[in-house]
């Protein structure tokens, strides 16, 4: 059961993902190990389909998203992301950091839905970008210690991203 998720949808190792091709061997895979067709089966035969039907459905949610596709093969690579304890960031994108926090007070503020919808715009120019960044580290140059300074990039806009659809939410409500 410990399988790549790849090897088990049968997909080549990589960033770049055809989606539909993940969607296709996900239905492939579920119809095989699915514990419905296990019903009349013995306990174990049973236990074994559940048990992999449990691992098609992580594979398939790990490999569906790219920041968790991104945290997958930095893992599969041998490359630690210290989510918890490694906060260290590039001093430019600290700055960042800073300027759109700043953005968001200000426009929560001035209750400014215009602002708020500059500032997402914004966060998903930045998220292509660090996404980009991501495969090309991964995928072209197999640099997977820097691809994870890149997630851990990614993971703070995506985060933030949330803060400020909950605020524009509000705004709306």
């Amino acid at each position: 059961m410990n399988q790549n998720y790849f090897e088990l949808f049968g997909l080549p190792v990589g960033f770049a993902l055809d989606s539909a091709a993940l969607d296709s061997a996900y239905r492939r895979v579920q119809g095989e190990v699915h514990p419905d067709k296990f019903a009349h089966a013995g306990e174990t035969e049973r236990r074994v389909a559940m048990q992999w039907a449990t691992l098609a459905n992580e594979a398939y949610q790990a490999l569906k998203a790219p920041l968790k596709r991104a945290r997958y093969l930095c893992e599969l690579n041998g490359v630690d992301l210290q989510i918890e304890t490694n906060t260290a960031m590039a001093p430019a994108f600290l700055m960042q950091q800073m300027d759109w926090r700043d953005a968001l007070d200000d426009a929560k503020g001035a209750a400014s839905e215009p602002a708020l919808l500059k500032l997402e715009g914004e966060l998903k120019k930045a998220r292509a970008a660090e996404l980009a960044t991501i495969g090309k580290l991964i995928d072209e140059q197999k640099d997977f210690a820097a691809a994870a300074r890149h997630v851990r990039q990614l993971m703070f806009i995506e985060k933030f991203g949330e803060e400020v659809a909950n605020a524009v939410e509000a705004l709306d409500a």
